[in-house]
């Protein structure tokens, strides 16, 4: 190895300048270089991984944070385990009704008038403007698709369907859609298309997804995909029914969204210290915005029982908070760009501490603010975008009718959003310095004299013997 014919180096660069800058950025590398000692000082700690272990005095402070947190939320995941959603009888409203699917067969065009697809044209009366574009409605030509049944008991099986010329949904043959079923209607009305079947082109979608997931993030990419999958297995099998069967909303939300944080967390970043601080950043950040949210939303007078879905929930399942319903919707929201924020201001900081391994927590947290700044402005006009963005036709209507500011923003409709929005946005800015504090307390706590075993601590000074000639070193 080369780095064996260091140490004669020094004695021919007698600048105070270069001994000074030898000293700081790299005198305790070159010292683990020149002799055999464990961890070979700071300055080759960076090739042992990403980040540096931490004492197991620190370990055991964050175990025993999170290990009861984690065994509370096995308890509470036993506890309310609800084994499937009640049953119900099927009313046939909205999404509350037997489906199969079907494919349109055939699509011929047809006058409106001979099918009587115009709502008005049995009244007859065409003296009003009214009743003029109705006569203009059954004047029109419509098409008349005949769609067949694919699965269930009636396999094969047509009906007719007739689209209007002004629908928004138009068929055309070879189509495939989803018919529902009425069992009580008349026999000849018992299917209607109640939508069109978009599984191929969701699940291309998801695919590509996946697949550029696991060609840019590797391993970690798979994992994610992994921790997505275990997301959506506890949401259906365990949030849902829990709600469903009359289980407080918010409790499951927090067991859940728990549950969800602590596998994501540690299965796409590894069973370390540096996810652990994400972790209880994390956490402190949902206890914020739940307090936050149930003050507020009570506070507001906010049911949560504000459109056709939220009106049927309550209808079929009365026993529901609907208000808890909202909050544990604004946690779970939350959850997603909080495990973002909390791992990269972690990392941030873990990787500042590994460049600097000098800098104290003060310094630290400083630097990690700074680049939380920028985080905070992107993430907050993320969420306010999206937000504004799932809610644009509603925001559309009251454009059109011309609503001042005041009276949108007080309408429970909006006003459900706005809440969402702060609560979950004022939890995102608190997850930046909570999570970065954390980070920079335990990186710095560990570095001085717990980095590796009592010897590593007299690895350092032990050379200073043999090099007491060089007066300068020592000096400094």
């Amino acid at each position: 190895m080369t780095t064996t014919h260091q140490p004669p180096e020094p004695p021919h660069v007698h600048g105070p300048g270069h001994d000074r800058e030898h000293d700081h950025g790299g005198g305790h590398g070159s010292t683990g270089s020149h002799g055999h000692a464990p961890g070979g000082g700071h300055g080759h700690s960076h090739s042992h991984g990403p980040a540096a272990p931490v004492s197991k005095h620190l370990r055991k402070v964050i175990a025993a944070i999170l290990i009861p947190f984690a065994a509370a939320v096995v308890v509470g995941l036993a506890v309310l385990w609800p084994g499937g959603a009640p049953a119900h009888e099927r009313t046939g409203v909205g999404f509350d009704r037997q489906t199969q699917q079907a494919t349109v067969t055939k699509v011929v065009s047809v006058s409106c008038k001979s099918v009587n697809a115009s709502g008005g044209t049995s009244t007859g009366d065409t003296s009003t403007t009214g009743g003029s574009a109705t006569q203009q409605e059954a004047n029109a030509t419509c098409k008349k698709a005949t769609i067949r049944v694919d699965t269930g008991k009636d396999k094969g099986r047509t009906f007719t369907e007739i689209v209007q010329p002004d629908q928004s949904r138009q068929l055309h043959q070879g189509q495939k859609v989803v018919a529902a079923y009425e069992p009580s209607a008349p026999k000849d009305l018992q299917y209607s298309v109640t939508d069109v079947n978009r599984r191929f082109p969701m699940a291309l979608l998801a695919g590509i997804f996946a697949l550029a997931v696991v060609v840019v993030g590797r391993l970690r990419g798979v994992m994610a995909l992994v921790a997505l999958a275990i997301s959506f297995l506890i949401l259906n099998f365990f949030i849902l029914p829990a709600i469903l069967q009359g289980s407080n909303p918010l409790l499951v939300a927090v067991i859940g969204s728990s549950a969800i944080m602590l596998i994501a967390l540690y299965m796409c970043h590894g069973l370390s210290a540096r996810t652990s601080v994400a972790v209880l950043g994390t956490l402190l950040s949902l206890v914020l915005i739940g307090l936050l949210g149930s003050e507020f939303i009570d506070w507001a007078a906010l049911t949560g029982n504000t459109d056709d879905n939220t009106g049927l929930i309550h209808g079929l399942y009365p026993s529901i908070d609907m208000s808890g319903l909202l909050l544990a919707g604004v946690i779970i929201g939350s959850l997603g760009v909080l495990d973002d924020v909390t791992v990269t201001q972690t990392s941030a900081v873990w990787e500042l501490h590994e460049a600097n391994p000098s800098m104290g927590w003060r310094g630290l947290y400083r630097a990690g603010i700074r680049i939380g700044r920028d985080h905070i402005a992107s993430v907050v006009n993320t969420l306010v975008l999206a937000y504004a963005g799932a809610a644009l036709p509603l925001l559309l209507l009251f454009s059109i009718a011309q609503s001042s500011v005041g009276t949108v923003a007080n309408s429970e409709l909006v006003a459900e959003e706005i809440v969402r929005t702060l609560v979950g946005s004022i939890g995102l800015v608190a997850s930046v310095p909570v999570t970065t504090l954390l980070a920079a307390l335990v990186v710095a706590a560990d570095r001085p004299e717990m980095g590796a075993a009592p010897a590593t601590a007299g690895a350092v000074p032990a050379p200073a013997p043999a090099r007491a000639g060089r007066g300068r070193r020592r000096k400094h």
